[in-house]
């Protein structure tokens, strides 16, 4: 069918169409969310931000606010240290299945907590975050090797045995050059290990436009493990490994979550009143374990030669 900007301006739409960050296909928008679009890619389906970002997004959407101001983030980051650590020492357990402890690159480390329950687990490794403020804190209190920036502006020296990207990859304001910087850090028969949300999930596929990860602009990318493996293997990166973490937030966390999603759901005052009262009524170090299936972490290895 003829769209009218096709029949007056004789342009083809398809032109003019957001292309995709994978595979530069053109797109169609989902929906909207908060005044944003919310992108489908027409052959592989990934979901993206209509949205032009530049290293100034990073600045602006992940201030100390992101970690400390509730809403789309966190109301206190650092009280999540713990169960972050364990979130770290698990990882470092499973993957003992597929090598040996060794040299890693923890992107988007924030204040190191999941870097350090690595550590834990016979690791040694470095950072990169690009919150100053986390960034000091693990440097300061955790005694870590902590670069401030994002991941696509960094020089990194070095090759590692292994990059984690824990909710991570969602947030790259420019996906292909941070996977190029991250596929340059990875030594030969390397690994990638990757944790982010699936929007072909079931529990994203029945909240529709009301999941709780379409939360832009902190949020610029929703992937499903096939569109994923697409961009992994540009890159050289074959999959090994794939599963369901593991995870926790603790009571205060929930809360600020929920209460941030229920003010976009146009509730009554009667209701709204009565689910905050509800609400104030959960622990804020209550630890709560995550119930949905719609995470998952992903292992890709870089060819040996």
């Amino acid at each position: 069918m003829t769209s009218l900007l096709q029949y007056e301006s004789g342009i083809d739409t398809a032109v003019l169409a957001p292309r995709c960050p994978i595979c530069q296909s053109a797109s169609q928008p989902q929906f909207e969310k908060y005044g944003y679009s919310i992108q489908r890619c027409n052959s592989c389906q990934h979901g993206f931000l209509d949205l032009s970002t530049d290293s100034g997004h990073v600045q602006r959407v992940y201030d100390n606010n992101y970690f400390e101001g509730g809403g789309p983030g966190y109301p206190d980051y650092l009280a999540e240290g713990k169960l972050l650590r364990r979130h770290g020492r698990r990882y470092a357990k499973l993957l003992r299945h597929y090598m040996a402890p060794g040299h890693l690159l923890d992107v988007g480390t924030a204040a190191g907590f999941i870097l350090q329950g690595f550590v834990d687990g016979g690791w040694t490794g470095e950072g990169t975050e690009p919150n100053e403020a986390m960034a000091e804190y693990g440097r300061s209190q955790l005694h870590l090797s902590i670069r401030t920036g994002p991941l696509e502006q960094l020089e990194i020296e070095r090759q590692y045995d292994l990059v984690t990207m824990i909710q991570v990859v969602a947030h790259f304001y420019q996906l292909k050059l941070a996977f190029e910087v991250a596929a340059r850090s990875t030594k030969p028969g390397g690994f990638w290990l990757i944790e982010t949300w699936n929007r072909e999930s079931w529990t994203a596929r029945l909240l529709g436009s009301g999941w709780h990860e379409y939360s832009p602009p902190s949020v610029l990318h929703w992937f499903s493990p096939k569109d994923l493996a697409i961009l992994a293997r540009e890159f050289g990166f074959v999959e090994v490994a794939r599963g369901r973490p593991r995870k926790s937030l603790n009571g205060a966390h929930a809360k600020s979550l929920l209460r941030f999603k229920l003010e976009g759901q146009g509730w009554s005052r009667p209701l709204a009143k009565l689910l905050s009262k509800l609400l104030h009524l959960i622990p804020d170090q209550l630890e709560i374990p995550y119930p949905a299936e719609d995470l998952f972490w992903v292992l890709y290895q870089k060819p040996a030669t």
